[in-house]
């Protein structure tokens, strides 16, 4: 069976509609997402109807969340006053705009899902804000595959997609205490992955290209899509409705993660 897997639309139609109609070409038989639904982009209510009416399997990203309980719901900090200016700036915005069917939509969002031997979560099985990144220790991204008890791990947040495969290793765990004598386990760990599928609405990658992935569940085949739109659009909607400029900008320009001091992005400080 193929399957489509999404994330990080950020209120951004545009590539949402785009995404959607690769995803069709493909052929693929299932979508999942894996939030943020809403965020930095001009039509988040658009968004969460399109995959409300789809039914598209969704779990919770950070700006969901933190849209249904608060801005400081995840204790998080930015890199600047500035950015978080823009951040709070972009809260108060999508906070006031969102319809609110739709905010009782993503307050029923689930952390994760899963499906067989792959699991779905925005961040990590961990943290909604959590990000695993490509270079994250081998010994901890194995482990947060491992407890999600599933074979292959999606994920998004990034927004900028990688796969990673983890080889199967033996791993020793020696467990000491005042009250227990000192002990090793040992196991077995199989072969993982991790497979960030990057980002619909804001990529950055170094191209303003809406990526997702299509992945074959027989023949275990990972294919990192990328598809073309009308960014522009999306950009000039930003203006028009108030919203920070630096986000028109960013989306244009594709900037990676963090590439700026004052990247309006908040990061998790725990």
């Amino acid at each position: 069976m193929k399957i489509a897997v999404m994330s990080c639309i950020h209120g951004n139609y545009e590539a949402l509609d785009a995404v959607l109609l690769d995803i069709d070409k493909q052929k693929a038989e299932k979508i999942y997402c894996l939030g943020d639904l809403v965020g930095y982009g001009p039509y988040p209510n658009a968004v969460v109807a399109q995959i409300r009416s789809l039914d598209i399997p969704t779990c919770a990203g950070c700006w969901d969340e933190d849209i249904v309980e608060g801005l400081n719901a995840c204790d998080c900090s930015y890199p600047s006053l500035l950015a978080e200016k823009r951040g709070k700036l972009a809260h108060e915005w999508t906070n006031k705009e969102i319809y609110p069917e739709n905010r009782e939509y993503l307050a029923k969002l689930t952390h994760s899902l899963r499906e067989g031997n792959l699991a779905f979560v925005h961040g990590s099985p961990h943290s909604n804000h959590e990000y695993l990144l490509p270079e994250l220790d081998a010994f901890m991204a194995l482990e947060r595959v491992l407890s999600t008890g599933a074979d292959v791990l999606f994920c998004g947040h990034t927004h900028i997609p990688y796969v990673r495969t983890l080889n199967a290793g033996s791993l020793q765990v020696c467990l000491k205490s005042k009250s227990v004598e000192e002990k090793v386990q040992s196991f077995h760990a199989p072969l993982k992955r991790i497979i960030n599928v990057g980002s619909v609405g804001e990529p950055r990658h170094g191209r303003p290209n809406a990526t997702y992935v299509i992945y074959d569940t027989d023949t275990e085949e990972v294919i990192l899509r990328e598809v073309s739109y009308d960014y522009q659009k999306t950009c000039a909607a930003i203006i028009e409705k108030g919203l920070p400029t630096i986000f028109a900008w960013r989306l244009a320009n594709s900037l990676e993660f963090a590439e700026r001091a004052d990247d309006p992005t908040h990061v998790c400080t725990r």
